[in-house]
Parts: structure tokens; C-alpha cells; sequence
């Protein structure tokens, strides 16, 4: 389901500044419910392949997943997932949502080239989904963030179409 102002809620403000939920995003800490809501508005106004994960059995957010920005003139786009509901990792979730999100993109009408992602070296967890689903390592960023450890490399990945090779 895309994501929108119906996912507006006080869990997900939580989920955004729950340290160890944001601890490899780009964004979050200092959010509220008015800027949670800003933001769902602007995803409402401006579309992008930005869709809510929910549980088949009781229909609970439980996390995102999008594909931003998509370059059409190269068939490529930009993956990323936050699971925001603790209570929900580690049951294949994350995986399910992913294959979905990757079957549509490399289909008609996207039928995109390539999925690219940037994740930090030190989130093991997500480096193995990604692996799991096909990614594979195309370069490192050294030292490119700052931690609470100090800094760390991204890797960016990628999986390709089969349909192009």
C-alpha cells in the first residue's frame, strides 16, 4: 500500500526516534506528530515508490520500503527499507516486502536495469538481507559517516534485471 497520511500515528513517531530503529538512517530523532505529518503530506503531494509494509493478518504498519529517486534515462533506482516495529524483526518480513518491491521494479512498466542501495559496513544484519536477495557489493565509501563509534564505510550494492544480461 503506498505510503500516506493514514500511517500517521503515534508508533510510527516513536519508530523515528527509537535509537536502535534510526541507528543506520539518514534521518530521525527529532521527530513529532506535526512533522510526521508534514512529511506524509509531501509524500501524498509529490508520488514516489515509496509504499507502507503491513502485516497480511491483522493489516499493522509495521515499516517502509521505497525505490527513490528512479533515474528512467539510466533504468536504475534507489532502494531503501526501515523495519520500524521491533517486534516484527528477524521474521522474514524485511525479505518478503523486498522481493515484492524488486519484482515490480524490474517488470513492465518500470522494468528498471538495476536496484542500488547504500548501507553502513557495521549493519551486518542488513548487508545479509541484502546479500540474501541478490545484492552484491560495488564499491565502498571509506570513512564516509560518522558514528557514535567514530566513522564507517557505506557499501554501495546493487541487483541487476536478468532480463538485461
Amino acid at each position: 500500500m503506498p505510503l500516506g497520511l493514514e500511517h500517521l500515528s503515534i508508533d510510527y513517531v516513536k519508530w523515528m526516534n527509537d535509537p536502535e530503529i534510526i541507528a543506520y538512517l539518514e534521518t530521525g530523532g527529532d521527530y513529532t506528530i506535526e512533522k510526521l505529518k508534514e512529511f506524509l503530506t509531501q509524500i501524498e503531494k509529490y508520488p514516489i515508490l515509496f509504499w507502507a509494509i503491513h502485516l497480511k493478518s491483522t493489516n499493522k504498519h509495521i515499516g517502509n520500503i521505497k525505490i527513490d529517486p528512479v533515474n528512467l534515462k539510466h533504468k536504475y533506482g534507489e532502494y531503501g527499507i526501515m523495519m520500524g516495529d521491533k517486534a516484527e524483526w528477524g521474521k522474514g518480513f524485511a525479505k518478503e516486502a523486498s522481493q515484492l518491491v524488486i519484482s515490480y521494479c524490474f517488470s513492465v512498466p518500470l522494468n528498471l536495469r538495476k536496484i542500488n542501495l547504500g548501507v553502513y559496513s557495521e549493519n551486518i544484519s542488513a548487508i545479509k538481507l541484502y546479500k540474501n536477495l541478490g545484492f552484491v557489493e560495488e564499491g565502498r565509501y571509506i570513512k564516509h559517516v560518522i558514528t557514535k563509534k567514530g566513522y564507517d564505510d557505506i557499501l554501495r550494492m546493487a541487483i541487476f534485471n536478468p532480463s538485461y544480461e
